[in-house]
């Protein structure tokens, strides 16, 4: 018989040793399974399909929520006390808020392959904030937010929407006054507050419409003061309550709901796709009021002038010099029958003191003269040639003092109209946005055929950085330095176009006998 065969009971014996070692296979998988299961929170009983409820019917859970809060009122007391404070100053400021939508026409400077310049206008639309400061409707707002926008719309916090027109601006500054064209709407406006009195380390709300979003109150502290982003730009606040996109021209708060600042600019390391990184700028309340109160009164702002020009004390000017210290500011040219001449100022001084006040640096000293009231007479400390000198100079009007060497060509002397159009050169001011990607200097806004900028070839939007060595800040004191220079000695400007850097020499023009009589 087969099962006697030992070939068959070899293969028995060797099939029932792998039923063994399967089994005993199978047993330890499920003891891991279970164990697993268990320490997981389950029941033997609810690993087992048959122990659920037929049909797969869900079974409800019972559950109780708690009711009470985790603490009391009394535990909490200071905190909810400033919640609720903190929610009227909202509803007390929000209502003043203003968003802007602009619409205009946009002038766009394109280079092709080759380098040459081209103009491209568009349709562009924006948006932006602003704050209600009289019951008239007067809106406070940033200047590049209307710019060259022929239509501007102001939505109240009722989102009712109504047309604003245009009062006045001030470019430097950065600061516009709108009127709302609703005569009859009861505007509920809030008041500037002091500046001066703002505390590093203070509270701060910011308010505005970021991103088209609609009213949005956001808090942080005054990080810093005294900050400044240009030459030609006051000292701002520095702030890390939330400013984005939209939320230029709204306002900064205090506790008290005062407007201690204009929101105006934010930092962001990637240009292409701004947002905020906890640092904005703001404009401070006093200079925001004073330039309100001058456009509304004389339709523009109203700054002091003294008519030099002056630079930082680097280590070379002060070895020159002779100067030990590291504050003042070194005067390199006083342009001809300024205050700054009639008062006695000289090429190579060094102003140490101000109205009163040490100047720290350039930027200092102009923030001085920028301020002062016009017709104000006012002490200049100067160190020369080892000694202190006090002088005295009467401020005036900066526009006034300009006009005659400004773009246009009938404003100026006929000496000076000569030298201008030998020259042949139109140039502008930055604006904000561009001051804060870095731009300096001012760029060429026109170039007569057939003058010596055409000769030398330069371009429109070419830029300009310096005259003799000396920084250019604005297109005033380009000019008032161009033409105080070019009269009597070679002229040397350097410049930049695109990324490449450029250095041009015009040869002295002379005034004309007849001219200049």
């Amino acid at each position: 018989m087969l099962c006697g065969h030992p070939n068959f009971l070899l293969m028995n014996d060797g099939f029932r040793r792998f039923s063994i070692l399967l089994f005993v296979f199978l047993l330890a998988f499920l003891a891991v399974f279970v164990l697993r299961r268990m320490q997981g929170g389950e029941s033997l009983s609810d690993m087992w399909p048959w122990s659920q409820e037929e049909g797969g019917q869900f079974k409800p859970e019972e559950f109780t929520l708690p009711d009470d809060p985790p603490l009391n009122i009394d535990d909490v007391e200071m905190l909810a006390r400033l919640n609720k404070e903190y929610a009227r100053l909202s509803e007390a400021v929000v209502p003043s808020v203003v968003s802007i939508d602009t619409a205009g026409v946009k002038k766009e400077r394109l280079r092709d392959l080759w380098g040459q310049v081209w103009e491209r206008q568009s349709q562009v639309t924006g948006a932006g904030s602003g704050v209600i400061v009289t019951k008239e409707g007067h809106v406070v707002t940033n200047n590049h937010v209307i710019e060259d926008r022929g239509k501007i719309r102001v939505t109240l916090h009722n989102q009712k929407t109504y047309p604003a027109h245009l009062i006045g601006s001030d470019r430097t500054l950065d600061i516009a006054v709108l009127r709302i064209d609703a005569p009859d709407v009861e505007f509920q406006p809030i008041s500037f507050g002091d500046s001066d009195l703002v505390q590093t380390g203070q509270l701060a709300f910011a308010i505005g419409n970021p991103f088209g979003l609609g009213e949005t109150i956001t808090q942080g502290i005054i990080s810093a003061k005294e900050r400044s982003i240009s030459d030609t730009q006051r000292d701002l606040f520095q702030t890390d309550a939330a400013i984005n996109p939209g939320n230029s021209g709204g306002p900064l708060v205090n506790l008290f709901g005062e407007i201690i600042a204009i929101n105006v600019a934010i930092y962001s390391p990637d240009m292409q796709n701004r947002g905020f990184h906890g640092v904005g700028f703001s404009i401070p309340a006093n200079d925001v009021k004073e330039t309100f109160e001058q456009i509304l009164k004389r339709g523009r702002p109203v700054r002091g002038y003294l008519g030099i020009q002056a630079d930082d004390l680097s280590p070379q000017i002060r070895q020159v010099l002779g100067y030990d210290d590291t504050k003042g500011a070194a005067v390199l040219a006083v342009i001809p029958e300024s205050p700054a001449e009639e008062a006695g100022l000289k090429e190579k001084d060094i102003i140490v003191g101000y109205d009163g006040h040490d100047v720290l640096n350039r930027g200092h000293l102009f923030n001085l003269i920028q301020r002062t009231t016009v017709g104000k007479k006012v002490a200049v400390k100067v160190w020369r040639a080892g000694e202190e000198k006090e002088l005295e100079s009467t401020v005036v009007d900066a526009d006034e003092a300009l006009a005659n060497v400004r773009e246009e060509p009938g404003s100026r002397s006929p000496s000076d109209q000569e030298i201008a159009q030998a020259i042949g050169l139109q140039v502008q001011d930055f604006e904000m946005v561009d001051r804060m990607r870095g731009a300096q200097g001012v760029w060429i806004s026109g170039v007569a055929a057939g003058s010596l900028a055409d000769k030398n070839q330069l371009q429109k939007y070419d830029v300009i950085l310096s005259i003799n060595g000396a920084r250019v800040t604005s297109a005033g004191q380009f000019y008032a330095t161009l033409l105080a220079s070019a009269a009597v000695q070679q002229t040397v400007l350097i410049g930049q176009r695109g990324p490449a850097p450029f250095r041009v020499v015009f040869p002295a023009v002379p005034r004309s006998e007849e001219t200049s009589r």
